[in-house]
């Protein structure tokens, strides 16, 4: 299960919609180990694409160097859908290489509704997860 405040989720779905029509993406940082986002860092996406996200690779090794010095994992990675449901396409379930992550997806292909689902991928195997929203602390 992942757990996230409402804050957090407020700044994903921010992101999705400010970015729509094309896809947004990005992590959650929290301490390694501990299965608790904490940090919200939203990325670029390089492709630009209403249909495909790929983050920019020198952005990638900051974040990800980043993250060593604070002693932190991706607890979240999270991008958006902007025509499809919140589920994982064949190319998101390829380049899934974090097994401890919880990756989310927000599908803002409804204006007024968004569709907020998360999933872990081992190995190509995709396993929907509960999400419960809590208040900040």
């Amino acid at each position: 299960m992942l757990t996230i405040e409402r804050a957090l989720v407020d700044q994903i779905i921010a992101h999705a919609r400010a970015d729509h029509p094309d896809e947004a993406c990005g992590i959650i940082a929290g301490p390694v180990g501990s299965d608790r986002p904490v940090r919200f860092v939203a990325m670029v996406n390089a492709e630009r694409s209403p249909t495909f996200y790929r983050f920019d690779s020198q952005e990638q090794l900051k974040v990800w160097r980043e993250m060593d010095d604070r002693d932190e994992e991706p607890v979240v990675i999270y991008h958006s859908h902007t025509a499809t449901e919140a589920y994982p396409s064949r190319t998101d379930i390829s380049y899934a290489s974090e097994p401890n992550a919880h990756y989310v997806l927000v599908s803002t292909r409804e204006e007024g509704e968004t569709e907020f689902r998360s999933f872990r991928i081992v190995d190509g195997e995709v396993t929907e997860e509960e999400v419960a929203v809590v208040d900040g602390s």
